[in-house]
């Protein structure tokens, strides 16, 4: 009987915790892992991945993989994004895809709140001046008197919101395509935190921080650029956890160096690892797409794929399949 050929091309995978690929390690498979130990592109992936039968992804785009090896039959997705797997292309091919959507989440959020803090505060500005001889003691607004925007209000929206509802904002102001009213109500009315139901330009014309918390999509992409950025208060804050593509790159960074808006903080970019000329700006926080990086939440999520894969090729009910409604978001 032919040995299923299986390829982790995440990095890392069982770096922190061995459990997952023990797992992997005790199917009769030939394993391929990623040696390059960093994100691999297209054609990376395409080349490394030939002739395996199941993958096991994390952000790496797998367009070219899918079009090009006909024997691929399973992808178990390390997290919870789904922009870098051409869902419809899956679907027409009869390739399966896993997720580990609940696993990510409280990691995100909590580094959503350590950025809003580190980023209101100017932390990462006294500890930059600190290493040169200087000592400014920088004033910042704090949470209890902001006014919070929050765009997209799914696991991880709800989350940052519910964390802080316990810094008592002035206000907190919602957007989401769906009807979240009943979630809220429990959550912040009972706490008299003030918060309001309000389409994207609300929150772009009266926050004093926007936090992103959507999908990467057709419909998201680019869905702040110019028009939006200039909609933005002068001392207001952008931030950005969710997908590297819905903020425009090119026009934040004008609008940083120009001073349309105070500050931004971006752990997701369009193009991975960044090195882009945000590294020229003070008034920007960059971090490496780390928001799923805690010790709980990268087991969580390499257990999660390694343990849907095995159940695939041992023909049994997968855990996490991705579900329909994520396939027509991609339309």
């Amino acid at each position: 009987m032919k040995k299923h050929k299986i390829f982790i091309s995440t990095y890392p995978f069982g770096l922190h915790n061995p459990e997952p690929l023990e797992l992997l390690e005790q199917m009769d498979w030939e394993l391929i892992k990623n040696t390059r130990n960093r994100k691999l592109n297209s054609e990376e992936v395409a080349e490394l991945a030939s002739g395996v039968d199941g993958i096991i992804a994390g952000t790496e785009d797998l367009t070219k993989l899918i079009r090009t090896n006909s024997n691929l039959k399973m992808i178990a997705r390390v997290g919870i994004g789904l922009d870098s797997v051409p869902l419809q292309l899956c679907k027409e091919k009869g390739i399966r895809v896993t997720y580990t959507p609940d696993a990510v989440t409280m990691a995100v959020v909590e580094l959503t709140i350590g950025i809003m803090v580190t980023l209101t505060r100017k932390v990462h500005l006294a500890d930059r001046e600190i290493r040169n001889g200087g000592w400014s003691r920088f004033i910042g607004k704090r949470l209890g008197e902001s006014t919070i925007g929050i765009i997209g209000a799914g696991r991880v929206g709800l989350n940052v919101i519910r964390l802080l509802s316990e810094f008592r904002p002035e206000l907190i102001l919602i957007n989401d395509l769906k009807d979240k009213s009943a979630e809220f109500e429990g959550l912040l009315k009972s706490k008299d935190i003030k918060y309001q139901f309000v389409e994207k330009k609300d929150i772009y014309r009266q926050s004093d921080i926007i936090s992103l918390h959507l999908p990467l999509t057709a419909r998201t992409r680019n869905m702040i650029a110019e028009a939006e950025l200039r909609m933005f208060r002068p001392d207001s804050f952008l931030i950005n956890t969710a997908r590297g593509g819905i903020v425009n790159e090119d026009v934040l960074y004008k609008a940083l160096k120009e001073e349309w808006i105070a500050g931004a903080a971006m752990d997701v970019f369009e193009t991975e690892p960044y090195k882009g000329k945000f590294c020229d700006l003070e008034n920007i926080l960059l971090t490496e797409h780390m928001g799923s990086c805690s010790y709980d939440c990268r087991l969580l999520m390499e257990k999660g794929a390694a343990e849907d894969i095995i159940r695939f090729f041992s023909n049994k009910p997968l855990l996490n399949e991705v579900p329909l409604d994520e396939y027509l978001t991609q339309d």
